[in-house]
């Protein structure tokens, strides 16, 4: 049995991981804590780092769960587990602080970066990251690349990433649509489950 911290960022991402959790009950073959983390890069660093010093126990494995818009080439609704992360919305010259620019390994299994910036994607904004580094399909968040960084600096915790494609900017979609998504793909049992399913996390 792992001991495993769930990074929920927003506050009905919390209640439907929390709610898939209490409907696992007893058969479930992790212990999770939920840690509601805010929206954005410092407020997701700071409440890991937060959680990561309280713990009574050592977590074995940090997962951020949740909503994500993705490139052209996923559906709404699509589960995704990125094998990377890279911050996009740095202005900072090739090798000068890779601390920051550089891309950071995750345990999932697709073959996906996750983008992390401090602003929601649209079509246009898309397109420049897809160009600017030469990638097709992509997905986008506010929080993973900080909390990457985070749990390096306590300890090299591993981390993974399960998010549901909520928006596709490229097809038209708007925060109204992600919002419309949200409002009905509440069941998180599906997310809960890809942690449960792989004994090698």
């Amino acid at each position: 049995m792992k001991n495993i911290l769930i990074v929920a960022p927003t506050v009905r991402e919390n209640k439907n991981i929390r709610l898939a959790i209490e409907r696992k009950g007893n058969a479930l073959k992790n212990r999770y804590t939920v840690a509601f983390s805010g929206i954005g890069k410092a407020a997701a660093a700071a409440t890991l780092t937060r959680h990561i010093l309280e713990a009574e126990q050592p977590y074995d494995l940090v997962a951020v769960i949740g909503y994500a818009a993705g490139t052209l080439g996923f559906k709404q609704g699509e589960i995704v587990a990125p094998n990377r992360v890279q911050y996009h919305d740095t202005d900072i010259p090739d090798g000068f602080i890779p601390e920051i620019t550089d891309a950071r390994n995750l345990l999932g299994t697709d073959d996906v970066t996750v983008f992390t910036g401090d602003s929601f994607v649209n079509a246009r904004s898309v397109a420049e990251i897809k160009t600017r580094f030469g990638v097709e399909k992509a997905i986008f968040d506010m929080e993973i690349g900080a909390i990457a960084i985070a749990c390096e600096m306590c300890g090299n915790i591993p981390l993974v990433a399960v998010k549901v494609i909520s928006d596709v900017p490229e097809d038209g979609h708007t925060e109204l649509s992600y919002e419309e998504f949200a409002n009905t793909w509440t069941d998180f049992t599906p997310i809960l489950d890809k942690l449960e399913n792989r004994s090698d996390w």
